[in-house]
């Protein structure tokens, strides 16, 4: 299985640590660092956005900052082949508020739960 890391530049060391381990595991890490100079950064991204079947979000101060994590994660939700495959890792202090929605109404992985009525809770019709 190919896995995507999503994560901001200033958490690279964690995501690196991250891959090594799910790598130990048998799945593929797709590694930013195989960007090129002069290579289409976005471009890269999206062939290996297009080519995972998971998705790894680092949530943590540096990410929610990030203007480049929601198209992401936005992008992995619209896709079936990341369905139950798209996983939050809260790393740091943060508040519930600051998690995007989305990611907090993730039932699988996540350690915010939907709240009552809302998409992904029990509740909502």
């Amino acid at each position: 299985m190919n896995v995507f890391i999503s994560h901001s530049n200033h958490d690279n060391v964690l995501a690196q640590k991250i891959a090594r381990v799910l790598q130990e595991q048998g799945l593929e890490v797709w590694d930013e660092r195989s960007i090129l100079p002069g290579d289409n950064w976005a471009g890269k991204i999206a062939e290996a956005l297009d080519k995972s079947e998971a998705m790894v979000v680092l949530l943590t101060p540096h990410a929610i900052a990030s203007e480049w994590g929601p198209p992401r994660h936005r992008y992995a939700l619209g896709e079936e082949r990341y369905r139950k495959r798209l996983v939050p890792v809260v790393v740091g202090e943060l508040s519930e508020e600051t998690v995007p929605w989305i990611l907090r109404a993730a039932k699988h992985g996540s350690p915010y739960r939907a709240r009552k009525g809302a998409r992904g809770h029990p509740t909502y019709r």
